[in-house]
């Protein structure tokens, strides 16, 4: 029991040193997030109108019946779909501007090798 208690008597600087860093740690990250405002802001106004105009597409397209394949085949020519057409087309993922991706496999094989050391 004296073992212990000389133990805690050793630490209690350290201890305080704890609480006084934990202390400081959450005051200083409840109050940094709204620095992050300061960063580089895209305008309120840029995406609004292609979402515009897909909403209109989408009411157009939903207060007609369904349209028949080559309709269809027609619209999604010039894009992902018949609705949203090629607006953020450049963002998504597809085979041809996804040559150099790594897939999981690939991934997890690279990570094995470098733990391994091969």
């Amino acid at each position: 029991m004296k073992v212990i208690a000389s133990v805690l008597s050793i630490l209690r600087p350290v201890r305080f040193l704890v609480v006084a860093f934990t202390c400081a740690l959450l005051l200083l990250s409840s109050a940094f997030p709204a620095f992050a405002i300061s960063s580089s802001q895209s305008k309120p106004t840029e995406g609004e109108t292609q979402l515009l105009e897909i909403q209109r597409k989408t009411d157009e397209a939903a207060k007609k019946p369904p349209i028949g394949l080559e309709e269809t085949q027609e619209k999604t020519q010039g894009g992902l779909n018949e609705v949203q057409g090629s607006a953020d087309i450049e963002k998504q993922k597809r085979p041809e501007n996804s040559q150099s991706a790594t897939t999981v496999e690939e991934s997890a094989k690279n990570l094995l090798d470098k733990i391994t050391g091969k």
